[in-house]
This record gives C-alpha cells, structure tokens and sequence, in this order.
C-alpha cells in the first residue's frame, strides 16, 4: 500500500500543474474592405510594396520584449498569427491603400510604370519602460528618383499585456504608413 503513495502525490502534483496557454496574435489593418479590380485600375498610379523584411530576433514566431537596454525576450506563449514580415507587408499594403484613395497598392508586381517599395524593420517590440519601439527604413523608387527615409517611433503603451502591446505597435506601423503615403503622394 505504501507503494502507491509516491504515485498518487506524484499524480495529484501532475494534476495542480498546468501548460501555459499559448495566444496568437495578428496586426489590425486600417480597413478590412477589399477593393474589386476594374480595367481603370490601369489608368491609376501604383505602388508596389516588394518586400517587408524583419531581422531574425523578429522572423521567429514570439512577440519580442526588450527588457533592459540590452536584454531581448522572444516570447514562448504569446505569438505571431503568422510571420511578422508578411503580417507587416498586408498592413502596410491595407494602410497604404486608405491613405492613398486614388492609387492601386498591392503586394504583386502590377506592370512596368510602378512605384516600388521595400521596408526594412529593425525593431517591432516591446520595452520595460512601457514603449513600444518600431523603427527601420524604407526606399521608395519613384520613376528616376529614389528615397530613403530611416523612422524611429516610441509610443507608450495606454495598458499593460500584449494585447494592448500588438495595438500599439499596430497603431505605430499605421502612423509610419501615413509618413509613407505623404511621401508618395507628394512625388
């Protein structure tokens, strides 16, 4: 009988414990509407937002949390819906389009006279300091012109977790998407 006993504590300490819940998380978008294709979409101006590249602290799947000024946590529970770099490219796109009313923006190559854009992140993540941090560059090429522009954004986070994290970074991305569409429609 007494063998049993190691047994049932070990089973009644197996029950007590339990697996961390794993929460997958997807930006928001500026709008959810989808745009029908008509034959004057030729006639519009276009951009086409080639690529959307992240470092590889970012390109895995745990939202990231820098925790001093030197100290990075990928998060093992909470995670991307689906890998941040094509999470950023569809924002940016739907951002870029509601901004952008009178011109066509896709993720597909659309024809020979296109604007082409391709960002590069260097920091999507949270900070202990309550910030959300997104910074990085862009290039922008306009007919015989190029633009780059570095952006470097700080927003506090209004509640603590990472779904008040994913909005704000969320909501930083849809601010660089607007200095983005200025830029654009200004050239």
């Amino acid at each position: 009988m007494k063998k049993w006993i190691p047994v049932a504590f070990a089973l009644t300490l197996a029950a007590c414990s339990s697996t961390p819940e794993t929460t997958y998380y997807q930006l928001p978008s500026a709008t959810k509407s989808t745009l029908a294709s008509t034959s004057a979409d030729a006639m519009r101006p276009t951009v086409f937002v080639q690529h959307v590249s992240v470092p590889d602290y970012l390109a895995g799947n745990g939202l990231v949390y820098q925790s001093s000024d030197v100290k990075y946590v990928i998060a093992a529970n909470n995670l991307w819906a689906s890998p941040l770099d094509q999470q950023l490219q569809q924002t940016l796109v739907a951002n870029l389009s509601e901004a952008l009313p009178g011109w066509l923006v896709s993720s597909s190559a659309l024809g020979e006279q296109q604007d082409k854009l391709t960002v590069n992140v260097t920091g999507f993540q949270g900070r202990y300091d309550g910030q959300a941090v997104i910074s990085g560059d862009w290039v922008l090429e306009h007919q015989e012109k190029v633009i780059r522009r570095a952006f470097t954004l700080t927003l506090p986070q209004k509640e603590d977790g990472y779904d008040a994290l994913v909005r704000t970074l969320a909501a930083g991305w849809q601010q660089e998407a607007q200095e983005i569409a200025r830029a654009i429609s200004s050239n």
